[in-house]
């Protein structure tokens, strides 16, 4: 699959997976919030009914404990003998929904718009418990235990005579009233949700094609110049991209005119085919919708793999860099802190592989370097002895004077260089297996052997009996 379809099935995933997410919590939402709004109103509505009623309660006219003859009542008697008929937002409605109760001190029901518990004890009821001790009080019954919708929200407010609580009047409305309006905001979200992912959708086409197209636009570059042929450098309007597109165009400066060329390309196409490969590898398996523990791990190698792609190309640029060069950038230092300072900047990396670093000779020496080349050459020469020495060895770093050149010497306790490889370690990207079976660059000798020409001193990597390498680095006192 194209790295363009990759990166859009991927943009894709993760924003699909984000909005459905972002589009259940605001779902799940829908209903309590509009049930929170409600409740808020049937209290407002209970305040206000309940200082009307206060009149009916103290001078109404009662038979058998309840009230025969109220305003309460009257008024709805006239709210219920004709239809409503409103248009709410699309939504009709036709009638009344409201359920008013009214009772007294002892929460037996003096009240009720729907005539149904008139004279019923209704003071174990949460909303008229809470309310008689001067409490908020609320509850929510099902009318119907068999339906989960049929519930009814009551919210109670008390009725005073001076400071003393004489009654409670609750307002209920049934949830099922309230449906139309949840299931209208769930289709709405729904339907916008699904038209941002529609949208993001789109612009991910965008920027995949605008990607693919300047990818493409580096690809014929670097055909080409691989092929020979003269070119201009593509403009690009991404930083990354144009900082790639100049990097290759440097690359292409320095390397222009020397023999090796073809080489350098035939070569670093091999040496990228396996990088790529399991890259490609890794988003096949991604597309596959994997656990998050194998969807970690192989995103974890597509980094690594990139990381390789990015170390394999910074160090042809440096080492075609150096090779241009026909003097190095001389400053006067002690290399003897410069050495302590490598050994101890990779002392936690030979921890994580048991392997034991110290000095046998460190001696001060005040000469004419150029710090940052001498430190990559000794790294890479470091970063080789590590690679190759066995858990529980020992690295041996020794630095001296001897008349007019300094010695660095490192030397390994591991299995050594085979005999058949030691013409052509310092030959660009010749690389030896690793006991970890990852693959290097192959060209950290040939900047060392760079480094060393640039300081008219020499490097010699020799074999020492029974086992192991030595690496000596000459650098003439000047």
């Amino acid at each position: 699959m194209r790295i363009g379809l990759q990166l859009l099935l991927g943009y894709f995933i993760i924003v699909a997976v984000a909005g459905f997410f972002v589009l259940d919590i605001f779902v799940q939402e829908v209903k309590p919030g509009v049930r929170r709004a409600v409740e808020g109103t049937l209290n407002d509505t209970a305040s206000l009914l309940a200082q009307f009623a206060h009149n009916d309660l103290v001078n109404g006219t009662y038979h058998d404990g309840v009230l025969i003859d109220s305003s309460l009542q009257r008024a709805f008697q006239r709210v219920n003998s004709k239809p409503i008929g409103a248009n709410i937002a699309g939504i009709r409605k036709n009638h009344n929904e409201y359920r008013v109760y009214l009772t007294d001190a002892n929460g037996k029901v003096v009240f009720d718009s729907n005539g149904e518990a008139l004279g019923q004890d209704y003071s174990r009821w949460n909303d008229v418990w809470l309310t008689l001790r001067g409490s908020y009080g609320a509850r929510s019954t099902l009318m119907d235990p068999n339906n989960p919708e049929s519930s009814v929200m009551y919210v109670a407010a008390p009725i005073y005579d001076g400071d003393r609580i004489i009654g409670v009047l609750s307002v209920g409305k049934p949830n099922l009233a309230l449906a139309p309006v949840i299931q209208r905001s769930e289709h709405r979200i729904l339907v916008a949700g699904a038209a941002l992912l529609g949208i993001a959708l789109l612009v991910g086409l965008f920027f995949v094609w605008w990607i693919n197209r300047s990818i493409g636009r580096l690809v014929k570059y670097a055909t080409l110049v691989s092929e020979g042929h003269p070119v201009t450098l593509p403009k690009m309007n991404s930083t990354e991209l144009r900082r790639l597109a100049e990097a290759l165009e440097h690359m292409r400066i320095r390397l222009e005119g020397k023999n090796y060329v073809e080489q350098y390309v035939h070569t670093l196409t091999h040496e990228l085919k396996s990088p790529l490969a399991a890259i490609r590898g890794a988003a096949e398996i991604l597309q596959e919708q994997p656990p998050v523990e194998v969807a970690q791990r192989f995103t974890l190698n597509i980094q690594q793999q990139s990381q390789r792609i990015q170390l394999l190309i910074d160090k042809m640029l440096t080492l075609a860099k150096i090779e241009s060069r026909v003097d190095a950038e001389l400053e006067s230092l002690n290399i003897a802190p410069l050495l302590l300072q490598i050994m101890t900047a990779h002392e936690a990396q030979a921890r994580q592989t048991q392997i034991t670093l110290q000095f046998s000779q460190l001696e001060n020496c005040t000469m004419h370097v150029d710090p940052w080349l001498l430190t990559q050459a000794i790294e890479n020469l470091l970063a080789n002895a590590l690679d190759f020495t066995p858990p529980g060895g020992t690295i041996t770093l020794i630095g001296k004077q001897n008349l007019d050149v300094y010695s660095v010497i490192l030397i390994d306790d591991g299995a050594g260089i085979p005999d058949y490889a030691l013409p052509h370690i310092f030959d660009r990207f010749y690389s030896l297996p690793r006991t970890s079976g990852q693959k290097s660059s192959g060209l950290g000798l040939s900047f060392v052997l760079e480094v060393a020409r640039l300081h008219q001193g020499e490097i010699i990597l020799a074999n020492r009996s029974p086992q192991g390498v030595e690496a000596q680095l000459l650098l003439p006192i000047k």
